[in-house]
């Protein structure tokens, strides 16, 4: 079995219902349905600790595909092979690539935005939600970029059929959660869609995963980005 818990390297598992448990790290206790077999706990924020090297990184950053950005964040020291995290690196990468390649973006803020937004999904919303975090921050990615509110019309539209687009194609592929593959296939429907409905077309090119090593549940020959 490869690293699952941060404490100890256990396997994960997932209850039926949330019980309050306290965080191995930081001792915050909370309700979660999230725990390795010896009980140890780590809370989103302390699982995403290092986040916050990302603006810098993206800053940095001047290619117009996404898939480049996203495996050079998940390179930092930071990203673990699944976890909430990555709610956040896939719209910093969209960002990024968006605006390397054209796109009208304020991309310090954005990317502190994007921060912002996508600290408030979960890890296990893929599971307990039915909407994959990496998905929902496509649908911020465009809401940032257009300046989308609750009020907003067309902004508002693109934001949720972006979403529901990169929701399709996981849903297609099937489970069990791999927090690489998501990724790949998220912002692989984003790049189709801010050419098709923002104008602004990014670079992808192939996408081969090299974490399967790392992942328990990797899906093998169901994954479309199986190296």
């Amino acid at each position: 079995m490869k690293e699952e818990c941060l404490i100890c390297k256990a396997p994960l598992e997932y209850l039926e219902e949330g019980i309050m448990m306290e965080c191995a790290v930081c001792h915050k206790k909370e309700m979660s349905r999230t725990r390795c077999i010896n009980g140890h706990y780590v809370c989103n924020e302390c699982h995403t600790r290092g986040i916050d090297t990302v603006i810098s990184f993206c800053l940095e950053q001047d290619s117009k595909n996404p898939y480049e950005i996203l495996e050079g964040l998940m390179e930092l020291p930071f990203c673990h092979m699944h976890g909430p995290e990555h709610h956040i690196l896939v719209g910093s990468s969209l960002l990024t690539a968006y605006k390397n390649a054209g796109g009208e973006t304020d991309l310090p803020s954005a990317l502190l935005e994007m921060q912002s937004r996508g600290k408030e999904v979960p890890g296990g919303a893929c599971g307990f939600w039915g909407a994959c975090g990496a998905a929902i921050s496509t649908g911020m990615f465009v809401s940032i970029v257009t300046g989308s509110t609750p009020l907003a019309k067309e902004a508002w539209g693109l934001s949720n059929l972006m979403t529901s687009c990169a929701l399709k194609r996981i849903g297609e592929i099937g489970g069990p959660r791999c927090c690489k593959r998501n990724s790949y296939a998220a912002i692989t429907e984003a790049v189709d869609f801010s050419g098709k409905h923002l104008g602004v077309r990014m670079e992808l090119g192939d996408i081969r995963c090299s974490h399967s090593g790392d992942n328990n549940q990797c899906i093998r020959k169901r994954c479309p980005y199986n190296g």
